[in-house]
């Protein structure tokens, strides 16, 4: 076992009725810049995503086209393993699906502590129900009749006999959980709606669904007529993932000796990370998360949500393959806001990928490099770098302020270079010209090692220049017109 300190750090994950689509990539890539500073910190990461499929939506689908559920999940879990090099996530993470045999185990032993702990029962309901969120909705929650997430979506009136979950026994727990834990959401004005949320009290919900209507789950321990609801079963990927119930040494070191995940998902998710999942740890006897850190929505014409279901998503594959894998991972990264809504068009990212990188450090890159490869006689002998304003910017899991921290000091390598001139002071004083280029050359190296855990190739491309004296034969960043 490692003796560095652990690290966990979670997605959440992305349900695999359609393909994915760029806010997936938004949540992945900020969790693994996250992941790789921390690792660049000396901790032993342990980084999990993965697939979440069951349900009712998978359930349709598959019969919509006539194949299996399952062979329908196995298809959709390919196309997300096969994204995640596109996108430059760490090759060692750990990619769980909810149809594995080790989850669905964990998830029944789960249930089974939960209902021994005296937080499940049975009884009759009729409740409105949005299969795009697959969570019930209160009258409040509808607008027009329809939940304002998936307006093409028919709300669905469910009547049947489900097992529910006492959340309502939860609320002052969580509320003191709270109140001692002032950061546990992040940002602070997602912690503040979490606890109004709580605060206003909480209704039981249904964690079941007669399979002979979805049969399309892991079935409930001791009654074979019901399955899971979605949601209680998908959430345990969290600590089943770090082998529970099985490996105890294992999920102790990432769950307890780290102080708990960091969980990052989107807005949508806040009630069922921060407060319903909360409450299924505290019933269970586990320990609770250590940080839930939130995301805006990637939006659209009209601020629009970007959602599968309304169909007016962005393919993150097609920005890669025209672009390059740190240009999305930069426009995710500085560009999108870090925890508001942030508007998407191909047209605001071609701007931003113009001027933050071919025209920014693409051509900062190019130019130091020139001047080193003709005016220097060996690379320069550059040092590990640290910047505390960086640094600080990561715990606050900002890092549309890490990156800031980094383009300023491209700002000020430009104004020094265009202020010195030293491809012209080295025709009349070469000795502090070369002064000035080697000075160059320790900035830009700076540059590089802060990019790497944001944009890794460019920063190996970087330091590679550095490391042999050559400007780059093609630019980092070709212009597009």
């Amino acid at each position: 076992m490692s003796a560095k300190p652990p690290f966990y750090i979670t997605t959440t994950l992305p349900y695999v009725n359609s393909d994915p689509h760029i806010g997936f990539a938004l949540e992945i890539i900020r969790a693994d810049a996250v992941a790789r500073f921390k690792e660049s910190q000396g901790f032993d990461v342990f980084f999990n995503t993965g697939t979440d499929e069951h349900g009712a939506k998978i359930f349709q689908r598959a019969k919509e086209e006539g194949i299996d559920p399952q062979a329908f999940v196995d298809r959709a879990a390919k196309q997300y393993t096969d994204l995640l090099p596109r996108l430059g996530i760490l090759p060692e993470v750990n990619f769980i699906r909810t149809t594995d045999g080790h989850h669905v185990k964990a998830a029944q032993e789960f249930w089974k502590r939960c209902d021994a702990n005296g937080f499940i029962y049975k009884k009759d309901y009729e409740i409105k129900y949005c299969v795009g969120c697959e969570l019930e909705k209160t009258e409040s929650e509808l607008v027009d009749g329809k939940c304002p997430l998936h307006p093409n979506l028919t709300i669905e009136i469910i009547k049947e006999q489900n097992y529910f979950f006492k959340f309502s026994e939860f609320q002052h727990k969580l509320l003191e959980f709270y109140d001692k834990r002032r950061d546990f959401v992040i940002p602070d004005f997602r912690y503040n709606e979490i606890r109004s949320f709580v605060s206003r009290g909480l209704a039981d919900f249904s964690i079941s669904r007669l399979k002979e209507k979805m049969p399309w789950g892991i079935e409930v321990p001791g009654d074979p007529e019901q399955v899971m609801y979605v949601w209680f079963d998908a959430l345990v990927n969290y600590i089943s993932a770090i082998g529970w119930p099985d490996e105890i040494e294992r999920f102790e070191r990432w769950q307890k000796r780290t102080g708990g995940m960091v969980q990052y998902c989107g807005k949508d998710n806040l009630r069922q990370q921060a407060a319903m999942w909360q409450a299924m740890l505290m019933a269970a006897g586990l320990p609770n998360s250590q940080t839930i850190v939130i995301d805006g929505f990637v939006t659209g014409a009209g601020g629009i949500k970007m959602s599968k279901s309304l169909g007016n998503t962005i393919d993150p594959v097609e920005l890669v393959n025209e672009y390059g894998t740190d240009a999305l991972r930069y426009y995710v990264l500085r560009e999108a806001s870090p925890f508001e809504d942030s508007p998407f068009t191909k047209e605001s990212f071609k701007e931003a990928y113009n001027a933050g990188l071919a025209n920014g450090l693409g051509n900062l890159v190019s130019r130091v490099m020139t001047m080193a490869e003709n005016n220097l006689d060996k690379p320069v002998d550059t040092s590990t770098f640290s910047q505390s304003e960086y640094e600080h910017a990561f715990e606050k899991f900002n890092l549309q302020e890490a990156t800031n921290v980094i383009w300023q000091k491209i700002a000020v390598m430009d104004a020094k270079i265009q202020n010195s001139q030293p491809f012209k002071l080295v025709k009349t004083d070469k000795t502090k010209a070369i002064v000035i280029i080697e000075d160059l050359v320790k900035d830009l190296s700076a540059i590089g090692q802060l990019l790497q855990p944001l944009l890794p190739e460019t920063s190996e491309k970087i330091l590679a220049l550095i490391k042999t004296n050559k400007k780059p034969a093609t630019p980092l960043f070709v212009r597009k017109d």
